[in-house]
C-alpha cells in the first residue's frame, strides 16, 4: 500500500519554478500568442492512439501529412502518406484527401476514412481503398458502433443509422421538434455526453428520447439577419417544468424498438446507461429530481421490463453519479462502481445481484478515472489524487484483495491510456518543470519501454515570472490551494497591482501540479505587464471530496466568497502587494464570483471584469441549479441571498460586465437584468456584448475579448 512520504510533503509546499534564466529570454507575449499561437503550447503527438488488438501505437506526424505507426520494439514509420491515401480514394471513387487527420482504425490493418459522410476502408498494407457506406451529409451526433460496421446519427429531431447495404435508415419518425431522439439528455449533466449507446456487438442501439414539449420556450435573437431572426430554444429554469426522458432500444435485425419501463415520476434523471457484456440487460442509474436519491436499476434489453434494483444511494444534499458500470473482463457477473458514499469518490466491486464484494479504494483522496483492467480481470487500473489533490498518478488495485500499488513516478500530472492487451500504457506527463513527456511503460514491470516525446520548453525565449503553488487555510481549517505568478524581474521592495482570476464553481479545478501550474498564457502575459496574478480554488470546486464540494449547498456564493477573501487576506499580508490596486476577473461561475466579490465585499477590489455571469439562480437550468440550491420554492432564502440584483447598490469601484448575445448556457437575461437594476438604483457600470456569440467567446474573437479585459484592467489598476 502506497503512503505519502514526509520528503514529498516537504517538497510539495515549496515554490515550483516556472521561470527560466538566460540572456536570450527577453521576448514578451502578445495577445495573439496567448490564444492563437499553437507553437507556444508544449509539443504533442496528434491523434496518438493504440492500434486495435495490438501493442502498436499510431499518431499523425507534426512535420508532414503522414500517419506513423510504431511499437515498443520498433521506431515509428510512415504507414499512410497523403499521396498514397489520395490515389487510393480517387481510384475508389472518392475525392482527393486533404490530410491524414481524422483517420480511425477499423482493425489492425484497415483505417476508416470519412469524406463528408462517404466512408471508405483503407488498407495500410496494400494501400488500397474501397467504399464502405454513407451517411447523410447533414448528420449530427455521429456515433459509430464499437466495430465501426454501423453508425448512428441524428438529423433534426430524429435518429438514423447507416451500414453497408442499408444506408440512412430512419429509426424514429418524430414530427414534433420539441421531442428529440438520440441527443444528449438532461443538458449534459451527470457525465452525459451523448444520446446513443451501442451494444458491445453493435447489434442493438439504446437511445434517449427527450420530450421537451412541457418546457418553456426561451428566445435567442440572431442579429446577423435583416430583420433579426427569433430562435426559440427549450430552457428549463430552476423550479420550473423539466423535460421527460425515456430510453428506446432498437434491434437492428428486427427493425423494432422497445422502451425501457423506467416508470414514474416522469421528471427523473436516467443516467450512466451501461449494456451488460451479454447484451441481455441495460443498467441505469435513476436519480430523482431532488438529486438526493439514486437507484441502480437493471432492465431487460429485449422487453424493456424492469428486472431489479441492485442498490440505492442517498445523501441529504445531493447524489451525482457520473459514470456507468465497468464490467470485469472474464467475469460478466462482476463490475466496478464509482461512489462518493464515504465522502470521497472511490471504487467498489459488486456482483450483478447487487451484493457488495468489497470496497477497493479508500482514503481522503479521490479516484479520478478507471482507465482499464488487466486481460485476466485480476487488477483494475485507476488514476487518483492519493499523492496530492494537485497530482494525478496511476495505480493498480487487486480485485481479490484490494491491495494497491503505484505505477507512475515523477511529481506532476499523468494522463494514461492502456493498450488493448493491457500489457503497456501510454503516460502523457507534465509538471511545472516538464512541458510534456510521453512514454510507453510496461504494466507489470513499471519500466519505461519507449519514450515517444520529450517536449522542449516552448517558452524558453520568453521572459516569464515565477509561478508558485501553495496552500492557505479556510476559516474551517481546510487547505485551499493557491497559485501566484509574479512579474519578471520581481522586486520585493516594490508594490504591485494584483489580478485575481476566479472560477470557484463545481466540476473545475484551476490549480494543478502541471505545466505552468495549470495557468494559461494570458495570465503569464499579465505578469509580464507587471501584475501579480493570483488564483485560489475555493470550497465548492472539484476533486477535493464531498464535504469540500458540498460547502456551497443551498447558499451559492457564501463559502466561495469567504474562501476568496482568505486569499485576499494572504495577499494583503505580503509587503509587495498594493492593497489599493486589486482586480478580479472570471467567466460563467467565475462571472458570478467576480460580481459577488465586487458587491458583497465592496471596496476590496478596485476593478472587476465579469464575463457571462450568473446573476439570479432562478434563471439558470434545472439540473445544475437544483443540485446545489434545491428549488426556489424549497430554498427561497438561499436564492434571495445569492441573487446579485439585491446587492447592486453596494457596488464600489469599476465593474465591466460582458455577455454573448446568444448565450444558451447563462442566458443574456442575467446581465441585462443586472443592467436594468443598476439603472434603477442609479449605479454606474460598464458593459460589452459579443453579438452572435454563445457562452464562450472563441476563435479570433477571443483575442478581442482579452484585449478588452486587459485594457480595462490596465485603465483602472495601473
Amino acid at each position: 500500500m502506497y503512503k505519502k512520504s514526509p520528503a514529498f510533503l516537504a517538497f510539495f509546499w515549496l515554490a515550483f519554478l516556472a521561470s527560466f534564466t538566460g540572456t536570450a529570454q527577453e521576448k514578451l507575449l502578445t495577445m495573439e500568442d496567448a490564444f492563437l499561437n499553437p507553437s507556444l503550447s508544449p509539443a504533442n503527438l496528434r491523434q496518438l492512439t493504440w492500434v486495435p488488438g495490438t501493442n502498436d501505437y499510431s499518431y499523425v506526424s507534426n512535420t508532414n501529412d503522414q500517419l506513423l505507426r510504431g511499437s515498443v520494439k520498433d521506431a515509428p514509420r510512415a504507414v499512410v502518406t497523403l499521396i498514397d491515401l489520395s490515389a487510393a480514394l480517387e481510384k475508389a471513387g472518392g475525392n482527393k484527401a486533404t490530410g491524414v487527420n481524422g483517420l480511425e482504425w477499423l482493425n489492425s490493418s484497415e483505417l476508416l476514412v470519412n469524406q463528408r459522410g462517404s466512408l471508405y476502408r483503407y488498407n495500410v498494407q496494400n494501400k488500397a481503398a474501397q467504399p464502405f457506406y454513407k451517411l447523410d451529409a447533414a448528420a449530427e451526433n455521429v456515433d459509430f458502433a464499437p466495430n465501426k460496421q454501423r453508425v448512428a446519427y441524428t438529423k433534426a429531431q430524429n435518429l438514423f443509422i447507416s451500414q453497408p447495404g442499408a444506408e440512412n435508415k430512419q429509426i424514429t419518425q418524430e414530427t414534433n421538434p420539441a421531442i428529440v431522439n438520440g441527443q444528449a439528455a438532461h443538458r449534459s449533466e451527470f457525465g452525459i455526453t451523448k444520446g446513443t449507446f451501442w451494444s458491445p456487438s453493435g447489434n442493438s442501439l439504446a437511445y434517449s428520447r427527450m420530450d421537451q414539449s412541457m418546457v418553456t420556450d426561451y428566445p435567442l435573437v440572431d442579429v446577423s439577419t435583416v430583420p433579426a431572426t427569433l430562435n426559440n430554444i427549450k430552457y428549463p429554469m430552476a423550479g420550473g417544468k423539466s423535460h421527460h426522458v425515456t430510453i428506446g432500444v432498437y434491434n437492428v435485425a428486427s427493425g423494432k424498438t422497445i422502451f425501457l419501463k423506467t416508470g414514474e415520476p416522469a421528471e427523473q434523471y436516467l443516467t450512466n446507461l451501461t449494456w451488460s457484456p451479454d447484451e441481455r440487460s441495460i443498467y441505469l442509474a435513476v436519480v430523482n429530481r431532488a438529486q438526493n436519491h439514486m437507484w441502480l436499476n437493471q432492465y431487460d434489453a429485449a422487453t424493456g421490463a424492469f428486472v431489479k434494483t441492485l442498490f440505492e444511494e442517498k445523501n441529504n444534499k445531493w447524489i451525482e453519479p457520473e459514470r456507468g458500470l465497468y464490467f470485469v473482463p472474464g467475469k460478466p457477473d462482476q463490475f466496478v462502481w464509482f461512489s462518493e458514499r464515504d465522502g470521497f469518490d472511490h471504487l467498489y466491486l459488486y456482483n450483478t445481484n447487487g451484493q457488495l464484494i468489497r470496497q477497493l479504494t479508500k482514503g481522503e483522496w479521490i479516484v479520478k478515472n478507471l482507465v482499464g483492467f488487466d486481460k485476466n480481470g485480476r487488477e483494475a487500473y485507476f488514476t487518483s489524487t492519493a499523492e496530492s489533490p494537485l497530482e494525478r498518478h496511476l495505480y493498480a488495485v487487486e480485485l481479490s484483495t484490494g491491495r494497491i500499488g503505484r505505477l507512475t513516478q515523477g511529481s506532476g500530472v499523468h494522463n494514461i491510456s492502456f493498450s488493448p492487451t493491457g500489457q503497456y500504457f501510454i503516460d502523457n506527463y507534465s509538471s511545472p518543470a516538464t512541458p510534456r513527456t510521453i512514454r510507453i511503460l510496461d504494466t507489470d514491470a513499471g519500466k519505461v519501454a519507449r519514450t515517444l516525446l520529450t517536449a522542449p520548453n516552448p517558452l524558453q525565449d520568453y521572459k516569464l515570472g515565477e509561478t508558485t503553488l501553495f496552500p492557505i487555510k479556510a476559516e474551517d481549517g481546510t487547505d485551499l490551494f493557491c497559485r501566484m505568478i509574479t512579474p519578471p524581474n520581481f522586486d520585493e521592495k516594490k508594490k504591485y497591482s494584483v489580478v485575481v482570476y476566479v472560477y470557484g464553481g463545481p466540476h473545475a479545478q484551476m490549480i494543478t501540479n502541471s505545466w505552468l501550474g495549470g495557468s494559461n498564457l494570458w495570465m503569464q502575459l499579465m505578469a509580464q505587464k507587471g501584475y501579480i496574478v493570483f488564483t485560489l480554488d475555493n470550497r465548492g470546486s472539484a476533486d477535493r471530496g464531498r464535504a469540500f464540494e458540498q460547502a456551497i449547498f443551498r447558499q451559492a456564493g457564501v463559502a466561495e466568497v469567504s474562501d476568496q477573501m482568505k486569499g485576499v487576506e494572504h495577499l494583503k499580508s505580503l509587503p509587495y502587494v498594493d492593497v489599493n490596486r486589486l482586480g478580479v476577473h472570471g467567466w460563467s461561475y467565475g462571472g458570478f464570483m467576480t460580481t459577488s466579490l465586487m458587491l458583497k465585499e465592496p471596496g476590496v477590489f478596485k476593478v472587476g471584469v465579469a464575463g457571462g455571469p450568473v446573476i439570479d439562480w432562478r434563471l439558470y437550468e434545472v439540473m445544475y441549479t437544483e443540485r446545489y440550491m434545491d428549488t426556489p420554492q424549497e430554498n427561497p432564502q438561499g436564492y434571495e441571498q445569492a441573487n446579485l440584483l439585491n446587492h447592486v447598490k453596494n457596488l464600489k469601484g469599476k465593474l465591466l460586465m460582458i455577455h454573448g448575445t446568444v448565450d444558451d448556457v447563462v442566458v443574456w437575461q442575467h446581465s441585462q437584468a443586472f443592467l436594468k437594476k443598476a439603472v434603477d438604483e442609479g449605479v454606474l457600470l460598464d458593459y460589452f456584448v459579443y453579438p452572435g456569440h454563445p457562452h464562450n467567446v472563441g476563435g479570433k474573437d477571443r483575442v478581442h475579448l482579452y484585449k478588452k479585459v486587459t485594457e480595462y484592467l490596465d485603465e483602472h489598476l495601473k
